[in-house]
């Protein structure tokens, strides 16, 4: 599993949004320390769009992404390397 790291904006895609067949419809970016606080303790995080919800699932390669992460998340200079 890989993540994408930005400078003091970690970020992993996180869904919020629910099909019938209970599939996540987008995944949304957010900080990546909030997402284990989350999913623990049920507190909400801020996705790179603005959208706030508690973390439910993990993507999976491959899932799709909001569009406006995505923009927000191309717009931002290149990671710092603390692999």
């Amino acid at each position: 599993m890989s993540t994408m790291t930005l400078p003091d904006t970690d970020t992993r895609p996180e869904n919020t949004e629910q099909t019938s067949d209970d599939q996540p419809e987008v995944f949304h970016y957010v900080l990546k320390d909030k997402i284990a606080e989350s999913a623990v303790m049920g507190s909400h995080v801020v996705a790179l769009c603005g959208e706030v919800f508690p973390v439910t699932k993990s993507a999976k390669p491959g899932s799709p992404v909001c569009p406006d992460c995505k923009k927000v998340y191309e717009s931002l200079p290149p990671g710092g390397g603390d692999e």
